[in-house]
């Protein structure tokens, strides 16, 4: 059986420099420490269960794009081995081994980077409403979970609370000037392309995900933060897809549906989840990280 959730990390004594949704980061210098911890978030709020391992799952899982897409762009990973880190992190090993890596501290671009390969989520409101996506035309009589004609990019701005809002690109050149946009477009449909690839092969369709970049010192664009994972991602089993509806998924499904069911009104206080929906989350999240990774989780 897991172990009990790990709902946040102090590391010396010391509380994190800022702690996300799901990550703690501590700073190091010049470089950062990320431990993804086992909270999950829905709705926007951050529940009161966490969901065992799955801050393992998005490490590893990120841990193995990142250094299958080096040939594609350079990622900000300098370390993911314990056993390599400096002595006073070394002795929180239980805490640290396969949840955590030490990376490079860069200037993160304000934008997400969304690549869609099919019509769902925001992107299937949006076309309902106007027939496009992100300002993005595309052809009529399109169905929920469609597969589009072929893969789009839909820049988002990246909130610090609440949901992320889609913006053009004609908007995201705005914030980050076009030279820069036009690379990391090239960027991320690349990714994409990759790693709906490998994922199509591993029985998975990777409906949607989204990228982070940032700027090293000397300008290099570089891969951050989480990459391809269930919280990133919208992941499907390839053998239960039928457009026209909505699709089972390797995420927070269960979460998702639990919520739905009890009638939360989405706002605090924020309920904890039953025994049976943090089993079967955890399990979706491990069953994607083997099959994408082809390994079982550290």
């Amino acid at each position: 059986m897991p172990r009990s959730p790990l709902l946040e990390t102090r590391l010396n004594g010391l509380a994190p420099h800022r702690r996300g949704k799901v990550r703690d980061i501590y700073e190091l210098g010049d470089t950062l420490l990320l431990v993804a911890t086992d909270r999950i978030s829905a709705f926007d709020y951050v529940l009161g269960s966490g969901i065992p391992d799955k801050g393992k799952v998005l490490t590893q899982l990120s841990a193995f794009w990142f250094d299958q897409t080096r040939h594609i762009v350079a990622n900000h990973v300098l370390e993911t081995d314990v056993r390599r880190y400096p002595p006073d992190l070394r002795r929180h090993a239980d805490i640290l081994a396969g949840r955590s890596m030490i990376v490079r501290k860069t200037n993160p671009v304000p934008i997400e980077c969304v690549a869609r390969g099919y019509l769902a989520g925001s992107g299937w409101k949006e076309y309902l409403a106007g027939g496009a996506v992100c300002d993005v035309p595309l052809p009529p009589g399109l169905r929920e979970s469609d597969r589009l004609p072929e893969p789009i990019f839909t820049p988002a701005t990246k909130a610090t609370s609440g949901h992320d809002v889609n913006i053009s690109e004609a908007e995201a050149a705005g914030l980050i000037g076009p030279a820069l946009l036009q690379r990391l477009r090239a960027l991320t449909m690349a990714l994409y392309a990759f790693g709906a690839r490998h994922a199509e092969q591993c029985g998975i369709l990777m409906a949607d995900t989204k990228f982070e970049f940032g700027l090293a010192p000397d300008g290099t664009v570089l891969l951050i933060d989480e990459v391809m994972t269930p919280d990133s991602s919208r992941y499907w089993p390839k053998d239960l897809y039928s457009a026209g509806q909505p699709q089972v998924s390797f995420d927070k499904q269960f979460v998702r549906d639990y919520l739905e069911q009890i009638r939360w009104n989405k706002r605090p206080p924020v309920p904890s989840l039953p025994d049976d929906v943090v089993t079967r989350t955890r399990e979706k999240y491990i069953e994607a990280f083997r099959r994408l990774a082809g390994r079982e989780l550290d």
